[in-house]
């Protein structure tokens, strides 16, 4: 049965997208089958991975919204163990949509339950946001990894996060848990990027994977090829990264 993880914090521009695409593709090239859901009406993780926004004919939003099945509408990659349910800008339409639907806060979840044994693990890329998308992200997810930039205001807005972890854990569901929490852009010249660094640690403690995802061009510059980084440039630091970190999911 697939473990599923939700790659969230509801700040922009912390690595998010980034962590979900080369996440995934790094435990697909350790052979173990994944599936990434880009649950992200923005569809960064599917244009990401090489598929035009416009190609995109039947979306996550169908499965949500419409009666389609993950299996429905799920595509393959240039990686042989990794599989894409793509987002479309439909989805900007799914929060307002959602809210007159029955057991709306678990669509995810149950669509989900379908393809569980499909797969080792279940990446899902949420918006930036907590709305119902991302509740149903959490909804369906067995855990959670939070990207935290190596930056200004690297906390901010990270109380209202663990409030809303919270309340899914208590309304939705009871399992979900913090499996880590991971530092991106990091620029080990910087005081900065060193002080957020000792700060996060203190906070999250032991959840604080000991991988750091460093400041990478490469890095920065594989989605607009729609290439994960271990296919753009594995020989670059963002791909030891991500190489390293997925070495650290796999033996939790």
């Amino acid at each position: 049965m697939g473990k599923v993880i939700a790659i969230t914090n509801q700040k922009g521009g912390v690595g998010k997208t980034t962590t979900a695409i080369n996440l995934s593709s790094c435990l697909a090239a350790a052979e173990q089958k994944t599936c990434l859901i880009d649950m992200d009406p923005q569809a960064n993780s599917t244009s990401g991975m090489g598929l035009e926004r416009t190609n995109v004919e039947l979306s996550v939003y169908d499965v949500l919204i419409g009666d389609k099945s993950l299996r429905d509408v799920v595509r393959t990659t240039e990686l042989n163990y990794l599989n894409l349910v793509p987002s479309s800008i439909n989805l900007v339409g799914a929060e307002v949509e959602l809210v007159s639907v029955m057991s709306r806060e678990t669509r995810l979840k149950t669509a989900v339950r379908e393809i569980l044994d499909d797969y080792r693990y279940i990446i899902i890329d949420c918006p930036p946001s907590l709305g119902l998308l991302t509740i149903n992200t959490l909804t369906a997810a067995d855990s959670i990894i939070i990207p935290i930039q190596c930056e200004y205001y690297a906390m901010e807005g990270l109380g209202q996060l663990m409030s809303t972890i919270g309340l899914v854990k208590e309304n939705l569901n009871p399992g979900l848990e913090i499996q880590g929490v991971l530092l991106t852009m990091f620029d080990s010249r910087l005081n900065l990027s060193r002080q957020v660094s000792d700060e996060v640690r203190k906070y999250f403690t032991d959840k604080v994977y000991s991988t750091v995802i460093s400041r990478n061009v490469r890095l920065s510059e594989a989605p607009s090829f729609g290439k994960p980084i271990i296919l753009y440039d594995i020989m670059s630091t963002g791909a030891e990264n991500y190489m390293s970190l997925t070495k650290e999911v796999l033996a939790q």
